[in-house]
């Protein structure tokens, strides 16, 4: 919610309910992880404290790009998170989670967006620590929240079905509570940057084989983003976001797919002509000749390596929560625990 004395802005359910597209915004982790800002690993949000002006700018980013939600960046900022496996912190989860809600408040308050609390799955549960014990680790963060007068909740990713709300932890009140999961169902809230297929074995295989550090010729284009905002859209979907691998040019593509519908483009089209128009203005004609919907419309995109095969081969590791293979720790990985999982993973190939 705003400061007081801010002018009232209307809620996530005021704006559903009065047929509103609300667009989300992105993966705060992998853009940032490209960047220099996160580590690939952790993946944890340090940055709101230690790099705060890069995280500022990709906000501002989002937000020009046609963005209503401000995520706070507090994806897998629980204390288990934060210091499991040999992960060292200079700032408290309490630091990290303060630094991420007012940094997302701050950039909300240049437009007219909300500002949504990020919880995550965490390493207590996977290690199959008590129910009081868990909901503990996620009362921590969600104090700071409650304190931060965040406008909702966005669950992500959790790889089992939850049912999260306020009550868990007697706040009184019961904000909406969006929940992403790590497969296909993630299409049903959020969006997913990576090249979509017709089934759940597609998106387990691009996840599970690239991810996280070469999924580059997966990521989708923007010709192929607005496809998706379209047909979401005609599914009846009115909060359509993003989740790992989303760029600001992905939610501007959204945005500029459902100017009808919002009677508005974001700031971020002011460099960017619809359909490939801005082409036009190009020196080569070839390229020139591209500057019509028809002809991005029908591209099929390809990797451009020789011999690039269409699919790949998971890794098909067979294990879930309980299992030994997902036991954390709060000491850094061994080597030799390293060389079981290396000579496990070898076996599977």
């Amino acid at each position: 919610m705003s400061e007081p004395g801010a002018q009232k802005r209307k809620g996530i359910l005021e704006r559903l309910d009065a047929g509103e597209v609300v667009i989300g915004d992105g993966g705060f982790v992998f853009a940032l992880e490209k960047r220099g800002y996160v580590k690939a690993g952790p993946w944890t949000p340090e940055a709101a404290a230690e790099y705060p002006e890069a995280v500022r700018q990709l906000h501002r980013e989002f937000l020009r790009a046609g963005s209503n939600v401000m995520q706070t960046f507090t994806f897998y900022a629980s204390d288990d998170k934060l210091e499991n496996r040999g992960n060292t912190q200079r700032f408290t989860g309490e630091q990290i989670n303060e630094a991420a809600c007012d940094l997302a408040r701050e950039v909300a308050d240049e437009g007219d967006a909300l500002v949504a609390g990020g919880v995550s799955q965490t390493p207590s549960y996977l290690s199959c620590k008590s129910e009081e014990d868990v909901k503990a680790i996620f009362k921590k963060q969600i104090d700071v929240f409650v304190k931060k007068n965040v406008d909702f909740l966005i669950a992500e990713p959790f790889t089992r079905f939850v049912a999260a709300d306020f009550n868990m932890f007697d706040y009184g009140s019961q904000p909406i509570v969006f929940v992403s999961f790590s497969f296909s169902i993630i299409t049903i809230i959020i969006a997913v940057s990576f090249s979509p297929t017709d089934n759940k074995l597609r998106l387990q295989n691009h996840l599970h084989t690239f991810s996280p550090t070469a999924l580059e010729p997966r990521i989708l284009t923007r010709w192929e983003m607005q496809k998706y905002a379209r047909d979401a859209y005609n599914a009846g979907i009115r909060y359509i976001g993003g989740c790992c691998g989303f760029e600001p040019y992905h939610i501007r593509a959204v945005s500029e797919e459902l100017e009808p519908e919002r009677g508005f483009l974001p700031a971020g089209s002011e460099k960017h002509g619809k359909w490939g128009t801005g082409l036009e203005l190009h020196t080569k004609p070839w390229v020139r000749a591209r500057a019509r919907r028809e002809y991005w419309e029908k591209l099929q995109p390809a990797s451009g390596r020789p011999f690039c095969p269409s699919m790949s081969k998971p890794d098909s590791w067979g294990v879930t929560k309980g299992h030994a293979d997902l036991m954390q720790q709060k000491e850094a990985t061994s080597k030799e625990q390293l060389k079981v999982l290396f000579d496990k993973a070898t076996q599977n190939v």
